[in-house]
């Protein structure tokens, strides 16, 4: 800061020279680098896994309200009624007590992919998975498929 006094009047002024040097600004970009290099991964490690997640909950939902209409129907819908059975009842269907969803719609999957239903399963009594992030078959890792069975 500079200050310039003036002997004759003894007034004091201030020349307004403030502000930070570039080393000091150089040294908060690379600590702010420093940090986003460290925690960035991190979040995107827990972004990533959090799809996977939240379709497993969602087709443990959709088991759920599949063995609550079995209950009611006595016996699970056909591959061809598909999901959309525990929201309309299919044509033919006494006892039907739905809607078996709260919200009243078939949820996608978190890739905004139609979940899979197969009945009889072929893994268990009743199958319902999502083909995961690729939309294919199998994979491994962030493209794998997510289901009811495992």
């Amino acid at each position: 800061m500079g200050w310039i006094m003036k002997k004759s009047n003894k007034v004091l002024v201030n020349t307004g020279q403030k502000g930070f040097t570039l080393i000091e600004i150089l040294v908060v970009l690379a600590i702010i680098g420093l940090l986003a290099g460290l925690i960035g991964p991190q979040v995107m490690k827990q972004f990533s896994s959090s799809k996977p997640k939240a379709a497993r909950l969602q087709i443990e939902g959709l088991v759920s309200a599949l063995e609550l209409y079995r209950l009611d129907i006595g016996r699970y819908p056909s591959s061809e009624q598909g999901l959309s059975a525990l929201i309309q009842s299919p044509d033919g269907v006494n006892n039907w007590n739905g809607p078996y969803l709260r919200k009243k719609t078939i949820p996608t999957d978190p890739w905004n992919a139609p979940y899979q239903y197969v009945y009889p399963g072929l893994k268990s009594d009743i199958d319902v998975f999502s083909l995961g992030a690729d939309g294919r078959p199998s994979g491994t890792d962030d493209n794998a498929d997510i289901n009811s069975w495992e």
